[in-house]
């Protein structure tokens, strides 16, 4: 980084969040997560860690604005901001609840307005913005049983495209990373008999390890990724290719 940076970074105590904050950190980055689960936990990673931690949920705007106001209110104002929250709620659609599909959607597709609106007019005054939703492998290729889930996913690559757009010309990026399977708590739920199998259509042999991810994040949050805009970066191990 060519100058001390502050990032949040949203879902960040665990997983693909949590490895975005340590790379980031380690970078020289400023960090501050987010998370509205385990808050004991999360307290206790942030703390090992030296990040400062937040909490609340990334689906209630309101909530958002005032989250992204008082980190900025004690770190100043956020260069970097890595959405990386969200959740799955996995179901046939023929049996999927309504509930069920509004629950992925607020979380991981209207959470990218509710995060991104309070942080891009002051990106935008300051000349300088890099934004980094992560979006899925499902998001791109679709996923049986995750049609709330793909549709929230590829919800996230069309705002990246149109958002990068409409600030490319202020010095802010914007892109997404699409991550296949990773070796994280949200794939670790999968029942280990439909893992292995997912496992065998990865050319690359195994899960992704959170860290692969944490590596892209770090360069597009970079100097040396300001050309680079508008982008959806797969990290799937050729998964799927696109």
């Amino acid at each position: 980084m060519a100058q001390t940076r502050t990032a949040l970074v949203t879902g960040g105590v665990q997983g693909l969040g949590a490895a975005a904050a340590q790379a980031l950190s380690k970078r020289g980055v400023t960090v501050a997560v987010s998370s509205r689960v385990r808050k004991d936990e999360a307290a206790a990673f942030s703390e090992q860690n030296g990040f400062a931690y937040f909490s609340w949920d990334v689906s209630d705007n309101a909530a958002c604005e005032k989250g992204v106001a008082d980190v900025e209110a004690k770190l100043g104002p956020l260069d970097i901001l890595v959405n990386n929250a969200g959740v799955t709620r996995d179901a046939m659609f023929h049996k999927m609840t309504y509930d069920e599909w509004r629950a992925v959607i607020c979380v991981d597709l209207d959470s990218m307005f509710n995060m991104c609106r309070p942080v891009i007019s002051g990106m935008r005054h300051r000349g300088f913005g890099r934004i980094i939703n992560i979006s899925s492998v499902n998001g791109l290729k679709g996923q049986a049983g995750q049609t709330n889930y793909c549709a929230a996913k590829a919800g996230v690559i069309g705002f990246t495209k149109a958002l990068a757009l409409e600030n490319a010309a202020k010095g802010i990026t914007v892109n997404a990373i699409a991550p296949g399977y990773c070796d994280t708590p949200m794939v670790a739920a999968v029942p280990n008999d439909i893992l292995q199998q997912i496992v065998t259509t990865i050319p690359a042999g195994r899960l992704g390890r959170p860290g692969d991810i944490g590596r892209v994040v770090t360069f597009l949050a970079s100097d040396n990724a300001d050309f680079i805009t508008g982008a959806t970066l797969s990290v799937n191990g050729g998964m799927y290719l696109s």
